[in-house]
């Protein structure tokens, strides 16, 4: 049954390191798309994607006896979902298809501050403070320092970047939607239904502009292709906004300043990425305004608690 997001920020501490693990893992998901992109088409990649990962997940939830029935009136809430997400999974590969896996991790990461605008417009009560007024002029400064850095940079990285951008603000978009319905919903419903509707479009889209859909495949890239599909779409995904449902945003988002370290980090360690200084600074930028915006004091159960308690 699907409850209500709880409002304590209690954080089981087995919640807290598989949410770290989580955030690594979602770091490390642009490098793996980078890798792909080295033999398919971006929208070849993307399609093949989400097309294991929604059989997997069919397998997965006829095994566990999940419930497909959707209620009445949610129908048009799961199309906003799909149209949103497929545009924004299209923009991030054709635009990590021009640019670094660094830069685009540090990009797509300011989408929290675009939940920051958004949900004080949409969501009551959540409110812009002077804290969060610091962590957006951190995180956007963190922006600037991305697109200040002229070294190397070409007219297509920096295309790549601008696609990211716009990808960022979508997410953020689909965030603060999901937000306010996911509690009418099983999370792997949220999941599974937006991938249905985008694999055609993917496809179509590698067939007209793709170029070469599929011009090689070795080990490397079929792996950062099951990657990408098996860890990330779909046990990643479900996993997330399973956390999300249970534990609530607030806990789970004083995590997100994993995943631009991880990108950043794991970008120069496997692909050779240059991190430079602007790139180094931009990081310290960006990890220190997600902190501000959304490091609170959470409380861990320990693993064994008191007896009595």
């Amino acid at each position: 049954m699907v409850g209500e997001i709880p409002n304590n920020q209690e954080l089981p501490l087995v919640a807290a390191i598989f949410t770290s693990i989580l955030c690594i893992g979602f770091g490390a998901n642009a490098v793996a798309i980078k890798i792909s992109l080295y033999g398919l088409g971006a929208f070849t990649t993307a399609g093949l994607r989400f097309s294991i990962a929604t059989l997997a997940i069919l397998l997965w939830a006829r095994t566990t006896r999940r419930s497909f029935i959707i209620k009445k009136g949610q129908a048009h809430q799961l199309l906003i979902i799909s149209i949103l997400f497929t545009v924004q999974l299209g923009l991030l590969y054709l635009g990590l298809n021009k640019t670094n896996a660094s830069r685009g991790t540090l990009l797509i990461n300011l989408q929290p501050f675009f939940v920051l605008f958004l949900a004080h417009c949409f969501i009551p009560g959540d409110q812009i403070t002077k804290r969060k007024i610091l962590g957006l002029f951190m995180g956007f400064t963190g922006m600037a320092m991305v697109f200040l850095g002229r070294k190397g940079i070409t007219t297509d990285i920096q295309t790549g970047d601008f696609m990211i951008l716009i990808t960022a603000f979508m997410w953020a978009c689909n965030t603060v939607y999901t937000k306010k319905i996911i509690n009418a919903f099983d999370p792997f419903q949220i999941v599974l239904y937006p991938m249905i509707f985008s694999v055609p479009f993917f496809f179509l889209a590698g067939l007209l502009w793709d170029g070469t859909m599929i011009e090689h495949v070795n080990v490397k890239i079929l792996s950062s292709l099951l990657y990408q599909s098996l860890v990330i779409a779909s046990f990643g995904f479900v996993a997330w906004y399973s956390m999300l449902q249970k534990y609530g945003a607030v806990s789970l988002h004083s995590f997100l300043f994993i995943m631009p370290i991880s990108g950043v980090l794991l970008g120069g360690l496997v692909l050779g990425e240059p991190i430079t200084f602007n790139i180094l600074l931009a990081l310290v930028l960006i990890v220190s305004g997600i902190l501000v915006v959304n490091l609170k004091t959470i409380k861990y159960t320990p693993l064994f608690p008191p007896r009595g308690v």
